[in-house]
C-alpha cells in the first residue's frame, strides 16, 4: 500500500498554525515583560510621584504655619548645598 502526502488532514495543519503563533507570541511577550522589567528599574533611580523630597516637605511645614520664613528660608539654604555637593562628589 502506498502513502501519499504527509499524513496532516485540515485539522492536522489547523493545530500546527495555531500552536506556532502562541509560541512566538509567549517569546515576544517574555521579551517585551523583560525590557519592561529593566526599564523601570532605571526610572525607579530618581523620586517617584509617590516619594516627596525633603524641599516638598519643607515647603509643606512653612504652609502650615510649622516654621517661620527665616527658618525655612534657613533650612532651605542647607538643604541646596547639601544637593550641590552631593551632586560635585558623583
Amino acid at each position: 500500500m502506498m502513502y501519499w502526502g504527509n499524513g496532516m488532514n485540515g485539522w492536522g495543519t489547523l493545530l500546527m498554525v495555531v500552536s506556532n503563533v502562541l509560541f512566538w507570541s509567549l517569546i515576544i511577550g517574555a521579551i517585551v515583560l523583560v525590557a519592561r522589567y529593566l526599564a523601570h528599574d532605571r526610572r525607579a533611580a530618581g523620586p517617584t510621584s509617590r516619594e516627596r523630597t525633603p524641599q516638598q516637605v519643607l515647603a509643606d511645614r512653612f504652609a502650615h504655619g510649622d516654621i517661620d520664613e527665616e527658618e525655612y528660608a534657613r533650612r532651605l539654604r542647607v538643604l541646596d548645598d547639601a544637593a550641590h555637593s552631593h551632586r560635585t562628589v558623583r
